[in-house]
């Protein structure tokens, strides 16, 4: 057997705000493929993995540099937190007390306000383990930041294996009672470029949480069979999703939560997408209770990114496993909050195979 478990190097990636320095870690495997990120916002810049034929190509959207992260940008790559996804006007009642956070999203508070964990620098320790190379983020965020209570001390470790998945492992405690969702948010394009609509999805849920006009959830749970929302066999993202159906013209597209068919902290594979001009495949793992599939329907042609390409409508999905959104306001879903003593503890895997 190969001995060989891989490689990590760094290297200055650009000033931050706050007169911080970002770093980019660069993981590789036996298996061909990289990964590199920044300690900046826990952001995954790039992510080259192998086709059928053994071409490397890069598979999620992004920049050049880090000047183009420090602008306006959709949470490309990003570590999301302290709470991922909406929350309804900004608003939710912890230990007793309504506590209003930063609006960013229209009336709504998305993936931890205005200056979320996607914006901040992590304190970063490099290692080459047992599974592989390894990237270990660690993060206070203080008290009344964003408006969230608490002293939160976040870790996030990516851990790049031999069989090419990307693991997350993320931890928090807390010394108040909070709210805490964190995911991960790469926008992935299997062939590299174009549109997505031809990629099969397979999402393992009977259900989603369907929302309301402002992308919502209205507390309800909606069976998929029979409508656009049904991926329990693989379908194409673009075989329905102009159907006239009112939550996908809420979405302009999909841009909800599923109920994946598993105990909510078990892991198991939630997901799998494939592409049958590169043969790429990606599977996703996760222990969270539900899972986000959004199909890049704001993206509008405004963001060069990468190599000079332009990212249009529909051009990459995300697969972001989470709790719920707005989960803290809803008492029927699986909750949000983090009290003292507590640990909040979830995993992530994204691995790539070739069809």
């Amino acid at each position: 057997m190969n001995s060989y478990i891989g490689e990590i190097t760094s290297a200055p990636f650009g000033a931050a705000p706050g007169g911080k320095t970002a770093d980019l870690y660069t993981l590789r495997n036996a298996g061909g493929t990289e990964v590199r990120l920044t300690n900046y916002g826990g952001i995954v810049t790039s992510w080259l993995v192998p086709d059928r034929r053994g071409h490397i190509g890069d598979v999620v959207l992004g920049y050049d540099n880090l000047d183009g992260y420090l602008k306006a940008t959709p949470y490309f790559g990003a570590l999301v937190g302290r709470c991922a996804n909406r929350i309804a006007k900004g608003r939710c009642t912890v230990g007793g007390v309504t506590r209003q956070l930063a609006l960013n999203n229209g009336p709504n508070s998305l993936h931890g306000g205005l200056v979320g964990f996607d914006k901040v620098v992590w304190d970063a320790k490099p290692s080459l383990t047992a599974d592989g190379p390894a990237v270990e983020l660690s993060y206070l965020s203080p008290d009344g930041e964003e408006g969230f209570p608490g002293n939160l001390r976040v870790k996030a470790i990516y851990t790049l294996a031999r069989d090419n998945g990307l693991r997350l492992d993320f931890t928090a405690t807390t010394d108040r009672d909070t709210v805490v969702n964190l995911t991960h948010h790469s926008y992935f394009n299997l062939a590299g470029h174009g549109d997505v609509l031809n990629h099969a999805v397979q999402i393992n849920a009977d259900r989603i949480t369907p929302v309301d006009s402002a992308l919502i959830p209205t507390g309800k749970l909606q069976e998929v069979a029979g409508t656009p929302f049904d991926f329990r066999r693989p379908a194409a993202i673009g075989a329905r999703i102009e159907e006239n159906d009112e939550q996908l013209k809420f979405g302009g597209g999909y841009d909800h939560n599923w109920v994946p068919n598993k105990p909510a902290s078990q892991l198991a594979v939630v997901a799998r997408v494939t592409e049958r001009t590169s043969g790429r495949a990606l599977e996703v793992s996760s222990t969270q209770p539900g899972v986000q599939f959004y199909t890049g329907n704001f993206l509008d042609g405004t963001i060069t990114g990468k190599g000079g390409w332009v990212y249009q409508r529909r051009h990459a999905f995300c697969l972001e496993p989470q709790h719920y959104p707005d989960a803290i306001n809803h008492p029927n879903f699986p909750t949000t909050l983090l009290q003292p003593g507590q640990t909040y503890r979830h995993a992530i895997i994204y691995r790539f195979s070739t069809d």
